[in-house]
């Protein structure tokens, strides 16, 4: 019995927060199973990943070349398996992670489970928690099959940090390595422009009740705008939204003109996972609520005081008016 991580770092060998989550859960797991841990990564900067994880596992593997494609991540991520020959295979929840392992755990002869939000290893077993029916029911199971490869979910357990020493790290070439695809290049926003930040320790979900009609004529639509952009770019908190505000522009409503069904919770969109959250002029009824269902520390600022968040949703609940709220808060941060 054996244990194998994938990761993919960056060029420069940084690995994400997510990432270190799930090999603090691997690094566990195998420490209660009484099992070796091997570290599988994926990408150029496999050396520098590695010697920054050194103490986490017993030794090392690596797929230099992979440039994102689905072919050649789950070429990668096929080798990695089959020359590891591990049972379990634990990998974080990402994107990449995401397309090509439930396709590698088909071609190693396996099987794959996604949405992993605890892992259990207790008298040589491996037992498993995922959350279905829109997180609301959560399961635990486990299965025969080898290899099980395991996508897990943000915020499984505190980020892994060891020792840094130099590692040696066996290079593994994938067959079928061919792809019809070519990564011409990476566009995104800069830092400022995007308001989805998974790794924020903030998300600041805003209600369909910023674009309704005030009490103070002055704060419209607009002004909320300026309000919540202003108070994004100085907290590098991340937005979120409610379905019914994403919706109104389908509905000749005003709107805030940065928002998207992107930025969705709840019960038809995400569910983060942030060490905390602040909702503002939003119901907080089950639909949404359920999105919110793993951030750490709940607060609502809403002005009726018999909304959703005041009924045991809400760790802190303000009764006050938004727009004041911000623009205090603004002055604050």
């Amino acid at each position: 019995m054996s244990i194998l991580f994938l990761a993919i770092p960056d060029e420069a060998g940084k690995l994400s927060e997510n990432t270190l989550q799930s090999l603090a859960t691997a690094r566990r797991v195998a420490g209660e199973l009484n099992t070796p841990l091997c570290v599988g990564l994926i990408g150029g900067g496999f050396q520098k990943a590695a010697d920054s994880i050194s103490s986490a596992a017993t030794t090392f593997m690596a797929v230099e070349k992979a440039d994102g494609c689905f072919a050649t991540d789950t070429a990668a991520c096929t080798a990695l398996i089959k020359q590891s020959g591990a049972e379990f295979v634990f990998a974080p929840a990402e994107l990449r992670f995401k397309k090509a392992l439930p396709a590698a755990a088909f071609r190693a002869g396996g099987v794959a489970d996604t949405q992993i939000g605890a892992v259990k290893g207790a008298s040589g077993a491996l037992e498993v928690e995922r959350w279905y029916y829109r997180q609301r029911i959560k399961g635990a199971f486990s299965r025969t099959r080898r290899p099980w490869c395991l996508l897990l979910e943000a915020g499984i357990d505190a980020p892994y940090s060891g020792s840094a020493v130099a590692v040696d790290v066996k290079l593994v070439t994938p067959e079928g390595y061919e792809s019809k695809s070519k990564i011409c290049g990476v566009e995104s926003p800069s830092g400022d422009a995007r308001t989805i930040r998974p790794e924020a320790k903030l998300l600041f979900v805003a209600g369909a009740g910023w674009t309704k009609k005030q009490a103070n004529p002055a704060n419209d639509a607009k002004k909320a705008g300026e309000l919540i952009l202003d108070f994004l770019n100085k907290s590098k908190a991340s937005l979120g939204s409610s379905k019914s505000l994403v919706d109104q522009g389908t509905e000749g409503d005003a709107v805030l003109p940065f928002m998207s069904h992107l930025n969705q919770v709840g019960q038809t969109g995400a569910t983060p996972r942030h060490q905390k959250g602040l909702s503002t002029c939003c119901h907080g009824e089950e639909p949404h609520v359920v999105g919110w269902r793993f951030i750490a520390e709940r607060r609502a600022v809403n002005l009726n005081e018999n909304c959703g968040w005041a009924h045991g949703k809400a760790d802190v609940l303000y009764v006050a008016d938004a727009f004041e709220v911000m623009e205090e808060l603004n002055k604050l941060v």
